[in-house]
């Protein structure tokens, strides 16, 4: 028997499940967060919860905010559990659970009049998101976006706003007008320079209806940059039935994730802050150096494993990591191509941090999947990819291996692997990738063309040599056959 996840049972959770150790009704709120979903609660608010066990920052206590309808299920879920998370951490050799107690409300998602009135209260002095990166209204060169219709429709009328970034606007003016100080916006999405992608958003929407109030944005909102990092996987029931057969706690949104964590960020809030250092953040003048390693070394790193474990149809990225050959990829590429780009990073050993990496890629118990990380290859190449082989090129430096990851990578959109199984469309421009993938199969030059993803480096002729060396090989060879040459030195 599993035990129901509440505020009462608390004292009657098994012995191997911590509970938080502090008297919730002793706390009080100070963030209200948009988007509730398991990374959050992975990371922010565990953090939060972390500083509560220590009988510190309890004036700090999160309520969940959200503006999409689809977020009343879960708001649902936590509500018939007084609010609480069973966080599992897993480790190859161990996992821990806990239940998280440090959201304290959940205001109805969607419901714009009531958010817009808790933003507006004293207490409310940090505004903190995860809404992935698609709710910053960027376009295709990741600026602000003015003429997305959820911003248009918006800046039409300010007054009924359905975005976060509308209901921001209209709190802080009734904050103004009444005489309060500015919270502060914190972004907690893993996105490079979130506090200036942040500030630009919420500016930009401010500045089609009120220019004014938008430089008094400008001048007076304070919006700290962050890295932030966990690999945080979807719950499934999957991870219910582990919660409950392994725990013995029946939760019905419990968060699995690995047990790393990290989290760097500027210290800019003149409201104050929870003393989130005491926990296990890390304070630093400029996020910048940090964000450039997990990028290049993690993110890039995550590209280099997938498409070649796609192709030979593997299914989870631990799975990925036991091929030698995949796992020599990486490391070669990293060592000799990847880690050469990365400025020096403040108290940071950058071969330790690949080795961590590595490690973190290799945990059997996460079930993160290489679909997730083919996922949207349009949009990550340019960020993950192509800028550390611009600089490997600028710095004539190695870039055979960076190389065969994008020709791996089209040789995985032309949508059908190693085996002859179909790869199903994994990208917004699934369509058009595939039709410039199959036309690269007879002439590799067509995937280097498209300007959009790859500027003027098709111009760049031994790049251009290398990646139609590698495509026709995975065309002739396979997969498998191509990687080991690589490794040999081809």
């Amino acid at each position: 028997m599993s035990t129901p996840l509440s505020q009462a049972n608390l004292p009657h959770l098994p012995a191997a499940v911590a509970a938080p150790g502090y008297d919730r009704a002793g706390l009080s709120a100070g963030i209200l967060h948009f988007g509730v979903g398991n990374f959050h609660r992975a990371h922010q608010a565990m953090y939060l919860d972390r500083l509560f066990a220590m009988g510190q920052s309890l004036d700090w206590a999160l309520v969940g905010a959200g503006v999409f309808e689809g977020e009343r299920k879960g708001r649902a879920v936590l509500e018939a559990q007084d609010w609480l998370t069973t966080l599992v951490e897993q480790e190859a050799d161990h996992s821990e659970a806990r239940v998280l107690g440090s959201m304290i409300d959940y205001i109805e998602p969607a419901d714009a009049p009531a958010i817009i009135a808790r933003m507006s209260q004293r207490d409310i002095r940090i505004v903190s998101l995860t809404i992935t990166e698609g709710g910053y209204f960027l376009d295709s060169k990741d600026r602000f976006d003015p003429t997305h219709p959820a911003i248009v429709a918006d800046a039409a009328t300010p007054e009924a706003p359905k975005t976060a970034f509308g209901m921001m606007i209209a709190a802080l003016k009734a904050r103004r007008e009444a005489g309060l100080a500015p919270f502060t916006v914190m972004c907690c999405d893993n996105i490079p320079h979130n506090g200036v992608v942040t500030k630009n958003a919420l500016c930009g929407l401010a500045r089609l209806s009120d220019p004014d109030f938008a430089d008094w944005i400008a001048a007076n909102v304070a919006f700290p940059n962050a890295m932030v990092d966990r690999i945080t996987p979807a719950t499934t029931d999957r991870e219910r039935r582990i919660l409950a057969e392994d725990f013995g706690v029946q939760d019905g949104w419990p968060v699995f994730c690995e047990g790393f964590t990290q989290w760097v960020l500027e210290d800019r809030f003149p409201l104050g802050r929870p003393a989130f250092e005491a926990a296990g953040a890390q304070f630093v003048p400029d996020v910048a150096p940090f964000e450039l390693m997990k990028l290049r070394i993690l993110n890039g790193g995550h590209a280099v494993i997938a498409y070649p474990a796609g192709l030979m149809d593997i299914h989870f990225v631990h799975e990925a990591m036991e091929h030698p050959l995949i796992r020599a990829f990486l490391r070669k590429i990293e060592e000799r191509e990847i880690i050469p780009t990365v400025p020096p990073v403040p108290d940071t050993d950058l071969n330790a941090y690949f080795d961590l990496i590595e490690r973190r890629f290799s945990n059997p118990k996460i079930g993160d999947t290489v679909r997730r990380l083919c996922l949207d290859g349009s949009n990550r190449q340019p960020k993950f990819i192509i800028p550390t082989l611009r600089d490997a090129l600028d710095k004539g430096g190695a870039i055979d291996g960076l190389a065969l990851e994008c020709a791996l990578w089209a040789r995985y959109c032309a949508g059908v692997s190693d085996s002859g199984a179909e790869i199903a469309p994994n990208d917004p421009n699934w369509d058009r990738l595939q039709a410039v993938a199959q036309q690269a199969r007879r002439r590799p030059q067509a995937w280097l063309e498209q300007e959009t993803i790859y500027g003027d480096l098709a111009e760049q002729a031994g790049f251009a040599q290398r990646f139609a060396h590698w495509l026709h090989l995975l065309w002739d060879s396979g997969t498998a056959s191509t990687l080991s040459r690589y490794l040999e030195g081809d």
